[in-house]
């Protein structure tokens, strides 16, 4: 598991860079598992959780795992940001992670190496996002952009300079920072935006949202594209663009996401537990939390910047674990 371990330190490189929630939380959850201070009286949930998988679902579940931590110190977690292919590929579908946190549904090709392996699992909805299109805040001279626009840009074969994309815009060639192809925000923005085009290879590639981040903010004719909670957690560093999608341009937010409006780029995220894995005291424990948790709107909403579940969802996707659960350990 050594490129877990990898993979984990860039993600606390990641969650560091978010304010207020991230910056100490991964370090925080070290802290409090290693403790050894009680929780509540008698606690006996101990035990390993191994979680990789989304950069996107990364922070929500790094939160959620740091106050079940805090209540059950026994309880060791480690949680790496993988990409939601590279976790499945790599760590989940070869039995070697309890979950695997995912921007997008597993593919048919991740179900069948899962089965070969003989990994059975359940899929939840963990949040709502609005993936985010972003430039630089001194690109004073661009607000919105249509799909169409936004296909041209990074389809496979892109156009190079901004005034292709329309012609009021800068003689500037365009300089794209992007999520790499083992993301599931990759994927979901291939069939939200690009379809058959196809994505293009010229950009810079990364599953970490603060180097998209770095990149756009360093360059005043950038752009890049990643989950609204980064985008959340920063507003001052990246200039958001609304979307059009043939009713006007419409701004990324947790009540346009919501509501529906903010098409074709909000989408559900997820996290799979292992049906085996399920079958262990303290992950049943920590996936009827994590479900729990999907509801509580200033974790999932204020702190992390995602729209949480609707109490409906929230007890549809109790009950499939709970069925899960029963199999594990009945």
């Amino acid at each position: 598991m050594a490129s877990s371990h990898d993979a984990d330190t860039a993600g606390i490189t990641r969650r560091k860079s978010l304010s207020a929630l991230a910056g100490a939380g991964a370090l925080a959850l070290a802290g409090c598992t290693q403790s050894g201070n009680g929780g509540d009286g008698g606690d006996e949930l101990s035990g390993p959780i191994n979680i990789a998988g989304s950069s996107t679902v990364f922070p929500l579940m790094s939160a959620v795992m740091e106050d079940f931590a805090a209540e059950h110190p026994g309880v060791d977690p480690d949680i790496s940001s993988t990409g939601s292919g590279g976790g499945f590929s790599n760590f989940f579908c070869t039995g070697d992670t309890d979950f695997n946190n995912a921007s997008r549904p597993i593919q048919p090709e991740e179900e069948e190496l899962c089965a070969d392996n003989g990994v059975e699992f359940v899929e939840l909805i963990a949040a709502t996002d609005a993936l985010t299109v972003v430039v630089n805040p001194e690109a004073d001279w661009i607000d919105s952009l249509t799909t169409e626009e936004l296909a041209q840009i990074w389809k496979s074969d892109p156009v190079q300079t901004w005034d292709e994309v329309r012609d009021e815009f800068p003689n500037e060639e365009i300089e794209r920072f992007g999520a790499a192809d083992t993301s599931g925000t990759y994927d979901y923005f291939i069939e939200a935006i690009l379809e058959d085009e196809g994505h293009t290879s010229e950009y810079q590639a990364t599953e970490q949202d603060n180097t998209i981040a770095q990149g756009v903010s360093g360059s005043e004719y950038a752009i890049g594209y990643f989950g609204f909670a980064y985008y959340f957690q920063n507003p001052d560093q990246l200039k958001a663009l609304g979307i059009d999608d043939g009713d006007g341009p419409v701004e990324p937010s947790l009540e346009t996401a919501s509501s529906g409006e903010y098409t074709p780029l909000s989408r559900p995220l997820f996290t799979y537990p292992s049906i085996s894995s399920l079958g262990e005291e303290h992950i049943a424990e920590f996936a009827r939390y994590f479900v729990e948790q999907t509801t509580n709107e200033e974790l999932v909403a204020n702190d992390v910047g995602y729209v949480p579940a609707t109490e409906e969802t929230q007890e549809e996707q109790m009950q499939k674990l709970e069925d899960a659960i029963e199999q594990a350990q009945g």
